[in-house]
């Protein structure tokens, strides 16, 4: 029978996938020697099976009872005993850290009874005991039983204000025993009956919470947010409980090894006295940095410092620990590699190579292209000396700007009227995702560095501001010395200082930026960031087998694009060059009803194209330039069929000339289709419209002579659209080979020594391409996958349309777990690139690959085009040095899979 329970001395770091990174980690801390409480771990899968089953998972029941039994005999004491009473928490903890959003219930096992064995064993304290008491009702009634937390939380202020009080600390014993009870009637209101007093039926009603959690609106939605599997299930974990809320001498902190904002080594972490854990994540109370635990308790302190540096030895990274102090004994409650923000990333990764902890390949699989871009957004530019209204701790990176929002479902409806906005609460909590999602950042009054606010800004790369203390938040206000902040109002915030501003303050470039323009010499920055991005982006690019092109239609394009370490141009959209002031020479083209027109139309495009070509082909030169022969329908170029309908008629009905307004009419309804994505467009225009590719043809081609003459190396690749048969491609190709042959001829300088060579291939886009591709293979020197069309066409909709129209529904019923246009479908589309890649190949052994759709510069995307076998992909300049990262981190990653 399948093991569903593990005590954490059976477990180790190594088994997230069965016991969660909680479990796993608490065990690896237990071998290790570490002060950890007594407990088990029911595993991930019992989770599935709970989740498929509905309730009863068969078997599960019998080995609790067998570890709990083993937990109450290492204790000495029963669970919820009156006499002196074992108190339990239930945590969640999944493989992958999705802080806040699964459930926790702490001090399971008190009732009516054993609340007096509570105070008894903290010798007489019966303040504790009641606080722990109305703190399980409040967060067992809100977590396993929908209780709306609100109550609970007014019921609590009421208290405090008939008390004269501000902070839960100094309500007395007698004040916490009538909270009890206003808290059992707010139960009791919504769920029809009485607290459970029964401390086994509260275990395993938490349990199954817990278990529950997982499909959560709130952690569906963070797990969609950072693509994690939706099968993978929760573990559980048991813990005997120790308490910081036992007064002064007590207290609960989250520390981290390095700085998770900036990367820098130190200490770092928050602590606050008389309290337990979710008081420090919640951030309802400000705490303490975590140097002042020295001077409140330097034997704990010094002990939590070994052991953090024991911990970041082990693990070979940066830590996050969770500890309470219990009268003076530390205990530790969770540990994990931190979340970090992008630049303390790479900040961390180079100094763990400096340091010999780990090898640069281990280094690079740290990072991400999803980081590398949050690095290179702007940052405020404060030459203009602006002034704060106040400040708060910086605790996740960037600037932000937006229109002030007091509400999560504010927030996201702004966002979806194209509006930035910045969430503005007292502190944040799970239900607050949705908002904090639709942000550009996030500003609250409480918390710290590792408060809720914090921990999932950072996971998510948002700017964050938290513990602006000086702020006083209402429901659709804010009030900073006097001044207010009103809804709808513009803020700045700074996630590194935590500054904040009033209006909008202008940014400047990243210096991440700079460094990849050429602005900015590595070896004599003082920003340590800019050395770590200089040492990985150099290893990636020596391990990566994938070259990196770009997308490039333009001359300026092309350089940035170079400057930003592309070996190439994977797309030359060469219909992008006929807009603007050409419009007027393609309706030209489009209206021509003799040869003769139609010559002199084409003739007057030639020389602008051949400009075009040949300042591309400068700004690459030595570097292959794959240019796309015209592609989209002609009737892009043309005004819409209703617009000429109305002018017509307007000049029909005023007896004006309208010959030209009436020519262009006709043409448009000639050229109408009810689905222009699958007309009159890519290989087949060439066709119809005689001279149109042979006149790009020979722009190519007289610009790669040109540059050759000036003692350049031109390397050009004519590519055809949207063939979906080898006939098409032939056709086309015999044409293009006489025409560049002519060219070449005539330009005084011929053979292999003219230093011209030009390459022709197509567009792999139409599925029934990707199927023959043995065939094409004959026709084609190369393939760019156009996977942005082979998406389109291999799941049969439009991206245009349907993005608005129905992707939301699928990514919330889990059909999508991304968009298929956002990142590869593997399963799908992907297959038809690895057939395409292997028949080709399989005609053509030394067939060039690339791709060169948006999918080019998604990270998830590159490493599938490395597992293929590609050659190169292409993408847009801005993420050139996001999937060089990631071409290094595939070919490591690759080599690391083949090895073990």
């Amino acid at each position: 029978m399948e093991k569903f329970v593990y005590d954490f001395a059976e477990g180790n770091k190594d088994l997230k996938d069965l016991l969660g990174g909680k479990g796993a980690n608490l065990a690896e801390m237990t071998n290790l020697g570490l002060p950890v409480p007594a407990g088990f771990t029911i595993t991930t899968s019992a989770c599935q099976r709970y989740l498929a089953e509905g309730s009863h998972v068969e078997g599960l029941s019998a080995e609790i009872d067998d570890h709990l039994a083993a937990l109450e005999t290492s204790m000495g004491r029963k669970l919820g005993d009156p006499a002196d009473p074992l108190l339990v928490s239930v945590r969640s903890g999944a493989k992958f850290s999705m802080p806040g959003m699964m459930e926790t219930v702490l001090n399971v096992g008190l009732n009516d009874e054993s609340v007096q064995g509570l105070s008894r064993q903290a010798g007489g304290n019966d303040r504790f005991a009641w606080d722990s008491y109305r703190r399980l009702i409040q967060m067992f009634g809100k977590t396993v039983c929908d209780v709306p937390g609100h109550e609970f939380e007014e019921a609590l202020h009421d208290a405090k204000v008939r008390k004269g009080v501000k902070d839960d600390v100094q309500l007395d014993a007698d004040d916490l025993k009538e909270l009890v009870a206003a808290y059992k009637k707010i139960f009791a209101k919504h769920t029809g009956h009485e607290f459970p007093q029964s401390p086994r039926e509260q275990m395993d009603l938490a349990i199954a919470a817990v278990f529950r959690s997982w499909n959560a609106d709130r952690a569906v939605l963070y797990r969609r947010q950072e693509r994690i599997p939706a099968d993978l299930g929760t573990a559980v974990n048991v813990v005997a409980m120790v308490f910081g809320n036992l007064g002064a001498d007590s207290g609960t902190g989250v520390a981290f090894t390095r700085d998770p904002a900036t990367g820098e080594s130190g200490i770092y972490g928050d602590y606050l006295q008389n309290a337990q854990g979710e008081d420090v994540v919640a951030g309802i109370r400000n705490t303490v940095p975590l140097q002042d635990l020295e001077k409140i308790d330097k034997k704990s302190y010094d002990e939590l410092l070994a052991i953090m540096a024991q911990l970041e030895g082990h693990y070979h990274d940066l830590c996050d620990i969770e500890f309470t102090i219990e009268r003076g004994k530390l205990w530790m409650l969770q540990t994990r590699v931190g979340k970090r923000t992008a630049a303390a990333a790479f900040t961390i990764a180079a100094q763990l190579v400096d340091e010999g902890m780990i090898s640069l390949d281990e280094a690079l699989t740290r990072v991400s292209g999803a980081q590398l871009a949050q690095l290179m957004f702007p940052r405020f530019d404060l030459s203009s000396h602006p002034s704060p209204i106040t400040r708060g701790v910086g605790a996740s990176p960037g600037a932000a700007a937006g229109e002030v929002v007091f509400s999560s479902a504010h927030a996201v409806a702004a966002a979806a009227e194209g509006k930035s906005v910045i969430l503005v609460r007292r502190e944040t909590n799970p239900d607050d995702l949705p908002g904090m999602i639709a942000a550009q950042g996030i500003l609250t009054s409480r918390g710290g560095k590792t408060s809720h606010a914090a921990v999932v800004a950072r996971g998510m790369g948002k700017t964050c501001v938290c513990g602006a203390d000086e702020m006083e938040v209402g429901r659709d206000q804010f009030t900073v010395n006097g001044q207010v902040v009103r809804e709808g109002d513009t803020v700045s915030i700074d996630g590194t200082t935590g500054r904040v501003y009033l209006g909008e303050v202008p940014v400047r470039p990243s210096e991440v930026v700079q460094y990849f323009e050429g602005d900015l010499d590595p070896a004599l920055a003082n920003e340590p960031l800019v050395s770590a991005v200089h040492l990985l982006m150099t290893h990636a690019d020596s391990a990566a087998r994938l070259a990196v092109r770009t997308n490039a239609d333009t001359g300026a394009d092309a350089a940035r694009a170079r400057r930003f370490g592309a070996r190439g141009i994977g797309l030359c959209r060469t219909e992008h060059m006929f807009l603007g002031d050409r419009r007027p020479l393609v309706e030209r083209l489009i209206l021509a009803r003799t040869d003769t027109e139609r010559n002199e139309a084409l003739a007057a495009l030639q020389p602008l194209q051949r400009a075009d070509f040949l300042q591309i082909f400068r700004e690459m030169n030595g570097l292959p330039v794959t240019v796309r022969l015209i592609d989209p329908p002609l009737h892009e170029f043309l005004p819409s069929l209703e617009d000429l309908a109305v002018q017509v008629a307007v000049a029909k009905e005023r007896g004006e000339e309208a010959e030209h307004d009436e020519r262009m009419l006709a043409a448009v309804r000639r050229m109408h289709e009810s689905n222009p994505m699958l007309g009159l467009r890519g290989v087949r225009l060439g066709l119809v419209i005689p001279g149109l590719f042979a006149m790009q043809v020979r722009a190519i081609a007289e610009a790669a002579v040109e540059l050759a003459a000036e003692g350049g190396h031109p390397r050009p690749e004519i590519m055809v659209p949207l063939v979906g048969a080898v006939q098409e491609l032939e056709t086309v190709r015999a044409e293009a080979e006489k025409i560049i042959a002519e060219v070449v001829g005539t330009s005084g300088i011929s053979g292999a020594s003219s230093g011209v060579e030009i390459l022709i291939g197509t567009m792999i886009e139409v599925p029934r391409a990707a199927l023959t591709a043995g065939q094409i293979a004959e026709a084609a020197e190369f393939f760019s996958f156009g996977t942005n069309d082979l998406t389109q066409m291999g799941w049969g909709f439009s991206r245009d349309d349907v993005e608005g129209a129905f992707f939301w529904r699928y990514l919330e019923l889990g059909i999508f777990g991304i968009s298929p246009f956002e990142s590869i479908d593997r399963d799908g589309v992907g297959r038809l690139v690895r057939i395409a890649t292997d028949e080709g190949r399989a005609t053509r052994p030394g067939l060039k690959l690339g791709v060169c759709g948006e999918h080019g510069g998604d990270p998830e995307s590159v490493h599938f085009f490395h597992e293929v076998g590609l050659d190169y992909v292409s993408c847009s300049p801005f993420r050139v040095p996001i999937a060089r990262l990631e071409a290094g981190r595939a070919a490591v990653t690759s080599a690391g899979s083949d090895h073990r």
